[in-house]
C-alpha cells in the first residue's frame, strides 16, 4: 500500500474513531492534514475575535517546513495511535 493510499484510509478512519480526541490533539490532526495536503500554511493569521481560527493557523504554522510524505506519515501514526 502506498503512502497517499495509507493517508487516504487514515483520514477516513479518523471519522471513525472510538471516542473523540481532546483538543491539542484534534489541533494536531488538523495542523498534520493541512501540511500534507497543502503544505506550508499561507495567508494571514486570523484575528484575536476568532479564537478557534487562531488556534489552528498556529498549529498548523507549527509544521512550517515538514515535508508532505513526513506529514502524512505522522498523521497515519497519529490515528493509528488513536484507534488502539
Amino acid at each position: 500500500m502506498s503512502l497517499q493510499e495509507q493517508f487516504d484510509q487514515a483520514v477516513a478512519d479518523s471519522k471513525n474513531l472510538p471516542e473523540r480526541p481532546d483538543n491539542m490533539t484534534l489541533l494536531k490532526i488538523y495542523a498534520l492534514f493541512k501540511q500534507a495536503t497543502a503544505g506550508d500554511v499561507d495567508g494571514k493569521r486570523p484575528g484575536f475575535t476568532d479564537m478557534v481560527g487562531r488556534a489552528k493557523y498556529d498549529a498548523w504554522d507549527g509544521l512550517k517546513g515538514t515535508s508532505k510524505d513526513d506529514a502524512m506519515q505522522q498523521y497515519i501514526d497519529l490515528i493509528e495511535d488513536l484507534k488502539a
